[in-house]
């Protein structure tokens, strides 16, 4: 399993970027996936997360309303389309292959937890957010 994630960089406060994240190595279109990010000094949470055809989404409040979260099973590709982005969203963010599909009310309240919850994750692209 590999995931590899591109489009990070820094951009200034009121800003976009897309984030990208290439899936191999497994039957990705029969998998949900999630983007989690994780800030220095902080755990990491989740940021999105798509169920395998894209019917179900979720977004943390933080984000909602501004990232919006897609994927092309064609082309093994997760994307997150992030808007006005704010300095507190500067972060690593990685695309991670959750273990079972999730509620929305079992990803209001647990944080991603690695082999417990998701079991690959990428190495992640960096995001800064800062004028």
């Amino acid at each position: 399993v590999q995931l590899v994630e591109s489009g990070g960089g820094l951009v200034h406060p009121g800003g976009s970027l897309t984030l990208s994240c290439t899936a191999s190595g497994f039957a990705f279109s029969t998998y949900a996936m999630a983007w989690v990010r994780q800030a220095p000094g902080k755990g990491p949470e989740w940021v999105s997360y798509i169920d395998e055809n894209g019917d179900t989404t979720y977004y943390s409040y933080s984000v909602k309303g501004r990232f919006t979260i897609s994927r092309d099973n064609a082309k093994n590709t997760l994307s997150l389309q992030m808007n006005s982005l704010k300095p507190e969203d500067t972060a690593l963010y990685y695309c991670a292959k959750p273990k079972w599909k999730f509620s929305s009310s079992y990803y209001d309240s647990r944080s991603p937890m690695d082999g417990i919850n998701y079991d690959y994750r990428g190495q992640g692209t960096q995001v800064t957010v800062s004028s």
